[in-house]
């Protein structure tokens, strides 16, 4: 049972303004959070600190760490189906 990965128009806009070097390793880090996706490893990953569940309006969609960046994403389990919405560095991710 593997999940998909899906990314939103934006996306790519935010990868473009990324060099290559970040822009591989943060699509890399992504296909294999996908390849291993489980609940198990959610939990995993918020005990250590690398993935939280996000609050207010963001409430549902998940922060996932990646050195000084970050992904925004929401999971849907039925169709298991990750869906990225934004990326970016720490500071503007949110805005």
């Amino acid at each position: 049972m593997s999940w998909t990965l899906v990314y939103e128009p934006g996306v790519a806009k935010d990868l473009k303004r990324l060099d290559r070097l970040e822009q591989r390793f943060i699509l890399e880090s992504l296909d294999k959070l996908a390849a291993g996706y489980s609940p198990a490893l959610v939990t995993e990953l918020i005990r250590t600190g690398k993935l939280k569940r996000l609050k207010g309006q963001w409430k549902g969609f998940f922060r996932l760490r990646l050195r000084s960046w970050r992904v925004i994403y929401r999971e849907y389990r039925k169709s298991l189906l990750i869906l990225v919405v934004r990326v970016g560095h720490r500071r503007e991710v949110y805005e």
